[in-house]
């Protein structure tokens, strides 16, 4: 029979293993006996660990939820994985979140045993984020956690949203998701006032007390979240995942150079350094300059929506290189005169692809 103390850890183990342990298989999987095991049972509650027991014949064991946190058991793969995600966690959260990330990694790192430390020091990972324009201000953990207690409980949330005053009615709203996408937080939810699905950025989120009543959760577009997220910040309709623009050119590149540079496409391979690329965008005069940019030979495959995007862009370069050798050939007459500049914006609408681009650019501002 193995000592006390390693017979208590493997114990611990299997109740951390599955929810249910009847106390005969808890027997025969330690070689004790039934007396043992309830004797092991009791100094393991003695240590602060909340075991439930059954009666009757079949009754067993269940590690239950506590007040407080015990000491938890780990094998290898747990321990690593979990230093793992911590790491990740320190990079990538809040400042709240991220300096407790920190410090449970530092703790385990502590505890761990030196065979696994020695393991878990050589996987160093910093996660590194894309660089954006505005960066996401920070989130109180109490406020995501007020959030995602109303998505589990189903209740309707109350708040103020970006420059919203407390003198003006809160939003109302059928939470459904919290969701992170490109370094921010987001709330999916339904919203009551507009009778539509709406994704409003966390941090600009004012919560108001008390939330509302309960509600019945709706079916998402798409079926689910993914889906539906994907596709709004695609800007294309509630429950479409791909892009509402998309076409085929062929380019005087190797489909090699070419799939390098392309993250979310097909690139087939035609022979004689030649490939056939079809891309996906917003709408079609970006989708054409996101194909312009290779700097090569393009021939459009399709469709008519594109040719005629490539015939836009090409008047619009024209115009601009125009203008600027004009500028550049004045340029020693002007400062000369000293003229007073007068610059007219054009007005250009976007060939979009359709009418929930709007929404989509709406939704990415909130």
């Amino acid at each position: 029979m193995p000592k006390t103390s390693g017979r208590l850890l493997a114990l611990l183990s299997l109740l951390q293993a599955r929810r249910d342990w009847p106390g005969t298989l808890l027997a025969e999987r330690l070689d004790i006996s039934l007396r043992t095991v309830r004797r092991d049972v009791d100094r393991l509650r003695e240590l602060g660990y909340p075991i439930a027991a059954a009666k009757g014949p079949d009754g067993g064991y269940r590690l239950s939820a506590g007040t407080e946190l015990p000491p938890l058991l780990f094998d290898d793969e747990q321990a690593v994985a979990l230093t793992l995600a911590l790491q990740i966690a320190v990079t990538t959260l809040g400042d709240g979140t991220g300096e407790a990330a920190a410090r449970a990694l530092t703790t385990i790192r502590q505890v761990m045993p030196s065979r696994l430390r020695h393991r878990v020091n050589a996987l160093q990972v910093t996660a590194v984020e894309r660089p954006v324009t505005l960066p996401a201000a920070p989130i109180d953990d109490d406020v995501l956690l007020a959030m995602s207690s109303a998505v589990q409980a189903h209740e309707t949330l109350r708040f103020g949203y970006g420059s919203e005053t407390l003198d003006m009615p809160p939003r109302r709203v059928e939470p459904h998701h919290l969701i992170t996408w490109d370094g921010r937080w987001y709330l999916v939810a339904w919203d009551l006032d507009r009778s539509a699905w709406r994704t409003f950025r966390a941090d600009r989120i004012t919560l108001r007390i008390p939330n509302g009543p309960r509600f019945t959760p709706r079916e998402l577009p798409g079926g689910d979240v993914t889906s539906f997220v994907t596709g709004r910040f695609r800007g294309a309709d509630d429950g479409v995942i791909g892009w509402p623009c998309q076409g085929t050119a062929i380019l005087d590149l190797p489909a090699a150079t070419v799939a390098l540079y392309t993250r979310d496409g097909t690139v087939e391979d035609l022979g004689s350094d030649r490939c056939r690329l079809t891309l996906g965008s917003w709408s079609w005069p970006s989708l054409a300059a996101a194909i312009a940019r290779f700097d090569t030979e393009i021939d459009v495959v399709g469709p008519a929506e594109l040719v005629d995007a490539f015939g836009h862009l090409a008047r619009r370069f024209a115009r601009t290189a125009a203008s600027a050798t004009s500028s550049t050939s004045s340029q020693h007459t002007a400062i000369t005169a000293n003229p007073v500049p007068t610059v007219v914006a054009p007005t250009f609408r976007p060939l979009v692809c359709s009418p929930a681009v709007a929404l989509a650019d709406q939704t990415a501002s909130e």
